[in-house]
C-alpha cells in the first residue's frame, strides 16, 4: 500500500504535522529534525498526494517560473536552478516564455488569482507593459531582473553599478573608445536601460566625452542579433578599442565577427560580456564577465514566494545579490576584478 503522512511520522519519531512542514517547505524546521523526516521518506517511498492536499489547503503545489525568452543560456541556466531549487522544497514547476507580449504574463497573473497555479516568479523585461501595472490585489509574486517597481517582492543585482564596474575595468587598461553593445532600439528592455546607464556613468567618472556613435543598438540578445549588429556598426564606423556586450550571448556572436573579420582579441580590441553563462568560459578567448550567483537567485526567489504565500499582507521585499566581475583571455589583464 501507498505509504502516508502518518506512517511517515511514526518512522521518523515526529508529527504528521512536522512532516508536512518538511514535505511543503512552508514552516522552518531543525536540520535534526529535517534528516529523520527525509530518511523515512526515502525508506518508505513515500509521495506526497498533491490533489488531496489541495482540497485541504486551497492550493495546488504548482509555482510558474515565467522568463522573457527560455532559447537563452542564460534563461536555462536560471530555469535549472529555479526547478531544482522548487523540487527540493516539494513544489511543481511550470514554466512558460513570456516574448516581448504582455498578454502572456497577463496570463499568468490570471491563473494565479483562479488559484490554478500558487504563485508566480515572473521576469518582465519593461514596467509600462508588464503585468504587476494591473489594479486590485497581485496573487503571490516575485520579480527578477531589472524593472523598477514597488508593488511586490524582488530579486535582482544592481545593474548599474555592475556595468559601470566593468566599464572602468575596460578603461583601466588604457582604452578609451568603448562601446557596448545591446542598448535600446525599438525595445524598452529596463536591462538595456540601466546597464546604459552605469556604462555614462563610468565614461563621466573618466572623463570620457560620451559619443552616441559607440552605444551599438540591439534589440535582439542572442549571437546573430550581436554579429548583424556588429557587422553593421563595422562597415561605417572605426573598431573600438574595448566592447562591453550586455551579455555573454551578445559577446559570444561579437567574437564571430571579429575573428571573421581579422581583429584579434583582446590585442586589437577587448571583448566582455555579462551573465558569466557556462558557454562563456569555452568561448575563444574565454569571457571576462559580470558574475552572478544563480542558485542564490533562485533560492531567495522560491523562498520569498513562499512567504509571501504565507502572508498576503506583509511589506513587499527588495532583495539586492551581489556580483563578481571575473577577467578572463578575452579582455587580457585588468585591473583586480571587483565584487559588490
Amino acid at each position: 500500500m501507498r505509504a502516508t503522512v502518518k506512517d511517515v511520522a511514526a518512522r521518523a519519531g515526529v508529527s504528521p504535522k512536522t512532516v508536512s512542514n518538511v514535505v511543503n517547505g512552508l514552516v522552518p524546521v531543525s536540520e535534526r529534525t529535517r534528516s529523520k523526516v527525509e530518511a523515512a521518506v526515502a525508506e518508505l517511498d513515500y509521495v506526497p498526494n498533491l490533489s488531496a492536499r489541495g482540497l485541504r489547503n486551497g492550493r495546488t503545489g504548482v509555482i510558474a517560473l515565467a522568463l522573457p525568452d527560455l532559447s537563452t543560456p542564460y534563461s536555462a541556466e536560471l530555469a535549472h536552478h529555479v526547478v531544482e531549487v522548487a523540487h527540493e522544497q516539494g513544489w511543481s514547476i511550470q514554466i512558460e516564455e513570456t516574448g516581448h507580449d504582455p498578454r502572456r504574463e497577463f496570463d499568468l497573473v490570471s491563473k494565479a488569482r483562479a488559484n490554478l497555479i500558487d504563485g508566480l516568479i515572473l521576469n518582465p523585461v519593461a514596467l509600462d507593459e508588464s503585468a504587476i501595472r494591473v489594479g486590485g490585489n497581485l496573487p503571490p509574486m516575485v520579480l527578477l531582473g531589472e524593472v523598477s517597481q514597488q508593488r511586490v517582492d524582488q530579486v535582482g543585482v544592481d545593474n548599474v553599478s555592475a556595468a559601470r564596474d566593468m566599464t572602468l575595468a575596460l578603461a583601466g587598461s588604457g582604452r578609451r573608445r568603448i562601446a557596448v553593445l545591446g542598448p535600446n532600439g525599438t525595445s524598452r528592455s529596463a536591462t538595456a536601460g540601466v546597464r546604459t546607464q552605469g556604462y555614462r556613468e563610468a565614461l563621466a567618472q573618466l572623463g570620457i566625452p560620451h559619443d552616441p556613435a559607440l552605444e551599438i543598438v540591439c534589440d535582439e540578445w542572442t549571437p546573430g542579433g550581436s554579429a548583424a549588429a556588429l557587422t553593421a556598426f563595422l562597415a561605417g564606423h572605426e573598431l573600438p578599442e574595448a566592447l562591453f556586450c550586455f551579455t555573454d550571448s551578445l559577446a559570444i556572436g561579437a567574437l564571430s565577427v571579429l575573428t571573421a573579420s581579422g581583429h584579434r582579441v583582446p590585442d586589437d580590441v577587448l571583448v566582455a560580456g555579462f551573465d558569466n553563462v557556462a558557454d562563456g568560459q569555452y568561448a575563444v578567448p574565454a569571457l571576462t564577465t559580470i558574475s552572478v550567483d544563480k542558485r542564490a537567485m533562485a533560492e531567495n526567489a522560491v523562498r520569498l514566494l513562499t512567504e509571501r504565500m504565507a502572508d498576503r499582507r506583509k511589506e513587499p521585499v527588495h532583495l539586492e545579490l551581489p556580483y563578481r566581475l571575473i577577467v578572463r583571455a578575452s579582455t587580457g589583464a585588468l585591473p583586480a576584478g571587483r565584487a559588490r
